[in-house]
This record gives C-alpha cells, structure tokens and sequence, in this order.
C-alpha cells in the first residue's frame, strides 16, 4: 500500500504543477518589453546595414577581406517604397531597401478566439515586435555597391494577390552601372508559408565577380522568458538553429558579453520560435554554408545569419542564389517538406519520443473525423485498447481486493492498536488469496506518461491551437469556460473509485475521497482537450472495471457453486 500512496501523491505533484502553469497562462502579468535602440521612431529598422562576413570558398583564387558593418553615417532611406503581397494565408510587406521583408501578417490566426479581426503578425519595424527577413548577395569589399540589404531595388508594381492563380513571383531589379545586374525573386505558393527566393546575379561586366548569398533574421528579444513567472514561460520564445545533427535553442545567456554562436554546416538552418509561430531560413543543399546568431549591443534583439561561401561568376555567366524562407506557424507538414528536421522547431521537451507519435496519430485521425475533440477522444479509445490486457490484470486484483473488504475489516478492528501486526496480517491475506496490493498503480503509472505528453501536444502543437470541438468548447488549447468539462470528469472518477476497494490505510482512504474534488479544481484551469482526454480515459476505466468486476464476481459464484456441489456428492458417499 505504500506503493500506491506514493503514486497517488505522485500525481497529486503532477496536478499541482500542471495547474500553476495553466494558471499563469491566464493570470500571471504580462511582460514589459525592453526599449528597443535599433531605431529611433523616425528611422526605419528595415536599413539597418550590418552584414555577414564571407569566408573563402572553393571557387575563389583570394581571399576577399570580411565586410565591417557601417556605423550611423551609412546612408538610410525610412521612406523606401514598400511592395504588399497578398496570399490565401499571409499578406507580406516588401521593402524594395535591400527586398527586406519588414511585415507578415497570419490571415488564418487571429491573437484569441475573441478578437478574430486582430491578426498575428511575425515580421514587423515596430521596435516592440521587431522581426525583419533580409537577404542580399555580400562582395566582400568594403565601399563596393553590392545589392545588399541596403541597396534599393526597383519593382514595376507596389501589390501583387494571388486571386485564382497557385503561384505569385515577385521581381525586384538592381544594378550598379558596371554591367553587375540582379533579380530577386520571390516565390509565394496558395496554401504555403515558405518563400522560395532566387537571387539571379547576371555579370555583364568585363571582370569576375566574386561574393555569396546572405540571409538574416533580426528578431526582438523579450526579456525574461524564459522565468516561471512569466505568462509564456512554457514555450521557448527566441532563436534556434540546427548544424546537421542537433537543434540548439539559444537564450541572452548564450549570446552574452558579445559572444556569438556560430558554426559551419552543409545542412543547418536557422529560425526565431515565437510560441506557435516561426520565422526560419533554410539555405539551398548546395554547399557549406556558415552560420551565426548575435546579441545586439543593447541585448533587446538578435541577428541570426547565414552566408555561402565565396563563389566566382566570370564575365558574361550568371549564377542563381536559392534561399528558402518560411514565415507562418509551425504546421509540421509544411515543415517537413522544407527540411524533415525543421520540425524540431516544435518543443514537447523530454516527452518528444511519446508526443511525436501521439500527434501524429492524433493528425490522421483528424483527418478522417474533422473534429481535434473527436480526434483525442478516438486516440484515448487506442491506447486504452492497447493495453487492456495489461490494465485487465490490475482490474482483476483491485475486483478481488474489493471482495476481501469484510475480511480486512476483520483484521483492522483485531488489530487496530498494532499497526505493525496488522500489516502483517494483511500481506499474509494478500498472499493467500493471491492479490497484489500495488496492481492498482499500474494504471496510473500507464497514463502519467500520456497525459503529459497531451498536455505538450496541446499547448505546443499550432494545429491543436484554438481548435473547437462542440457546443461550448470552442478552444480545446484553452480552459473550458463555465467548467462544465472539469464537472463531469470529477464526477467520473467519483464512480470510478466506489467500483476500486477502500484503501486499508485510513489517512489513504480520506486522501481518496476527497482526489476527485482537488482534481476538478485542478482541472478547471488545465486545457479543454487536455480534460476532454482525462475524462475519456476515466469513463473507459469504468466500463473496464465495472466489467471485470462482474466477470470476478460470477467466477467467484461458480466455484463457490462448484464446492457446494462436490461436498453435496462427497456426503452421498
């Protein structure tokens, strides 16, 4: 019994924990942005001029000195034309300063449930949501024009939409006079938030070129995200990159005293999390690449970057720089069509190996039902099926613990002043009668797992995100609103328990009756999917129980039966 009592305040932990979490999601005070000293309010954030520094590559006969970024005298253009796209998922904002996309604006997902005219918006100049994609081709020469992130390009139109076509190309010409010509392209898909850019550099000039494509996030940094008293604390909010062989999720901490996170890597990425959301850059398959993730002098932003290396186009040849960007949330099969591990920008923690799986059967039966509430309810049923034989056992011992009750209410009033003796004589019953005592933790310890990896699920997950189930469950990723959920699922484990046996242990007894009352607190603050699954799985345990109890009982009647029988024919002899 000691076993169990240890599980059951296991869990009791668990509950606590779990709740203080889903309470700071709606209580806990928002965070004060630092001051952004990116820009002042005149000034565009899209022109700042810092580039990568470009390595020697394969292709080159010298080396070409690193770019030093321009101090304030640099030449700035705030007022720089900006060109609008509009797809079936985004609206996105081009500066035709260097093609920097300054603004991406989530069709599909409002901020809440509540105020569905008020849009997520990833990429911004606003210094409290700062978040810029630049991209440009870097010479390596310092005061040589390049068409960089600062050099201004021209477009034949300000608005481009999507209406009924599947695919928009976005041009964006520039050339410096000496017969070095580029074309940025960008290419938007219906239905996709990755951005395919070609860089086309044409050299009509009677000398080589030389330089490489560049790439850059600069992304605000929000202090303190990372605390337990903060309202976003469960959800990494920062810069990721991935150097072939594992992800790394880089804080201020990392970045500090001008430290700087760089590596080299033929298939690395790198990418800004927020939450559900992502801003990521993927360089073409094609090459090493370098990579790097810097702190602002300020420490209230990051720039991460990536360069290829230097890369020669001779005189009268062209040369085409591929990049994919992706700007949207982190739907994990768009994800894995651009890279099969930019879906490990989706955080379930230690509970990766179990949440991964479980999404993924989650997803497909959503793709048949049409409904995540359906969905939980659907994959609840398969893992209970999954191990019925294993919880069957455990139900059968609890069934015939809950028929010796007489007898260890016998033993509890002969021996209610030697506790010692008692416990004794306990085990001695449980041994003859061939119970174990402990079997009634096994399902819980069976479902802890699954239901932290559904609690990972639902607050990591973008698709389960605001997901509507039926009648007053509009948001499965958020508490039920008038706690009508929580209610039912306390009133099921109230009935699961009068089919379990009383625990012997009287303090163990009391913490029993009143688990359902705590646990519909507890419950009310959890996720709405998250209690949907508890209050499923509650139900299916009843139907077990209640089946196997009468299984024991009527195998309890035959051989009480068959004994009578036999002594009846033995007295006849």
């Amino acid at each position: 019994m000691d076993n169990q009592r240890l599980v059951t305040w296991a869990l009791f932990g668990v509950m606590v924990w779990l709740t203080y979490q889903a309470w700071l999601q709606d209580y806990a005070p928002q965070p004060v942005a630092a001051p952004s000293t990116i820009e002042a309010p005149q000034r565009s954030a899209a022109t700042d001029t810092s580039l990568p520094s470009l390595s020697e590559g394969d292709s080159t006969g010298g080396d070409l000195p690193a770019v030093a970024a321009p101090g304030d005298s640099a030449p700035r253009d705030a007022g720089a034309p900006i060109i609008r796209v509009t797809t079936d998922v985004m609206i996105v904002d081009i500066s035709l300063r260097g093609g920097t996309l300054v603004g991406a604006t989530m069709l599909n997902y409002p901020v809440a449930k509540d105020q569905p005219d008020t849009l997520v918006q990833l990429l911004s100049t606003d210094s409290e949501n700062l978040g810029l994609i630049q991209t440009g081709l870097n010479t390596g020469v310092e005061g040589q024009p390049m068409p960089s992130h600062t050099a201004l390009f021209q477009s034949r139109r300000t608005n481009y939409e999507l209406d009924g076509a599947d695919e928009i190309v976005v041009p964006l010409r520039w050339a410096d006079g000496s017969g070095v010509e580029v074309e940025k392209r960008f290419r938007f898909r219906r239905g996709s938030y990755a951005v395919q850019l070609e860089q086309q550099l044409d050299n009509r000039s009677d000398a080589p070129w030389q330089g490489g494509a560049y790439a850059q996030i600069v992304r605000r940094l929000r202090a303190s995200e990372r605390s337990m008293f903060n309202v976003d604390s469960y959800s990494f909010d920062g810069p990721i990159v991935y150097d072939g062989d594992k992800s790394e999720k880089l804080d201020a901490d990392d970045l500090d005293n001008g430290r700087a996170y760089s590596f080299e890597s033929e298939q690395g990425w790198l990418a800004s999390i927020e939450h559900h959301f992502l801003s990521a850059i993927v360089p073409a398959r094609d090459g090493v690449y370098d990579f790097a993730v810097t702190l602002s002098s300020a420490g209230d932003s990051t720039r991460s970057s990536t360069i290829s290396k230097r890369q020669t186009v001779l005189p009268g040849a062209s040369k085409i720089f591929t990049t994919t960007l992706y700007v949207g949330p982190k739907l994990q099969s768009q994800l894995e069509q651009i890279d099969p591990k930019l879906k490990l920008t989706v955080d379930y923690g230690w509970l990766t190996i179990l949440s991964g799986p479980m999404f993924w059967l989650l997803n497909k039966l959503f793709g048949i039902i049409g409904n995540w509430g359906v969905a939980i309810m659907g994959v609840t049923i398969l893992i209970k099926l999954a191990f019925y034989k294993l919880t069957e056992a455990s139900g059968r011992s609890m069934a015939k613990m809950r028929k010796l009750q007489p007898r260890m209410k016998v033993l509890q009033d002969r021996y209610k002043d030697d506790r010692q003796q008692l416990s004794q004589a306990m085990m001695e019953l449980y041994k003859r009668e061939k119970v174990n005592p402990a079997a009634g933790c096994l399902p819980i310890l069976i479902q802890m797992p699954f239901f932290l990896s559904f609690y990972w699920v639902l607050v990591e997950t973008v698709e389960m995100r605001q997901a509507p189930f039926m009648l007053w469950i509009t948001d499965l990723s958020s508490k039920d609103p008038f706690f009508i959920l929580p209610l039912i699922m306390g009133v099921a484990m109230f009935l699961q328990q009068k089919l379990n046996p009383t625990p012997a242990d009287p303090v163990q007894a009391k913490v029993m009756q009143i688990m359902p009352i705590m646990f519909t607190g507890f419950f009310a603050f959890f996720p709405a999917g998250l209690v949907l699954y508890w209050a499923t799985n509650t139900v299916l345990s009843i139907a077990q129980q209640w089946k196997i109890n009468k299984v024991v009982e009527a195998e309890g009647k035959t051989m009480k039966g068959g004994k009578k029988k036999r002594k009846k024919e033995n007295g006849n002899d």
